[in-house]
């Protein structure tokens, strides 16, 4: 479903700036919905519905984690696997102050401060995925070779089931 009247966000235009394809897809926002909530809308797989986690160092260091919806992440394996001594969600202020989107709305295109990227590995076996547009209720649909090409993550393997 391909909806005109995509919102304009930081992340479109990022999208728009770096010659990203990507389809847009408005939902009903539910607050502490998630994923779950979203993949329902859509009609998608929870799997190939990629939350953007903000994440801190033992630093105060931010960094993205993008995982699958119906997953967690281990934060022990993800600290190990990039060597820190621990990483752990950002508070939603933090979040909010390092990306410039409201939680619920973030997405990994167009943040305010360059972070740090990590993906799970598994992420980029599948041919499209669902990632937040920059807006509450709002997804975009690209490929995860879009996503290595432009944001140049590194890649985990650090999921937990849910």
């Amino acid at each position: 479903m391909k909806n005109e009247n995509a919102p304009e966000t930081p992340a479109t235009r990022f999208l728009r700036s770096h010659g990203i394809a990507h389809s847009n897809h408005l939902y009903a926002y539910e607050e502490h919905g998630g994923t779950r909530v979203s993949a329902r809308e859509l009609n998608v797989d929870e799997h190939a519905v990629v939350k953007t986690l903000i994440m801190e160092d033992e630093h105060a260091k931010p960094l993205i984690v993008l995982m699958h919806g119906d997953r967690k992440v281990s934060t022990k394996e993800l600290a190990r696997q990039i060597g820190c001594k621990k990483v752990e969600p950002c508070k939603p202020e933090v979040a909010n102050r390092h990306t410039g989107f409201l939680v619920g709305g973030t997405s990994p295109f167009g943040t305010k401060k360059q972070m740090p990227l990590y993906v799970e590995k598994s992420i980029l076996d599948l041919p499209l995925i669902y990632v937040n547009g920059g807006r509450r209720g709002y997804l975009v649909g690209v490929h995860p070779h879009d996503i290595v090409r432009v944001l140049q993550p590194k890649v985990v393997e650090v999921a937990l089931k849910d």
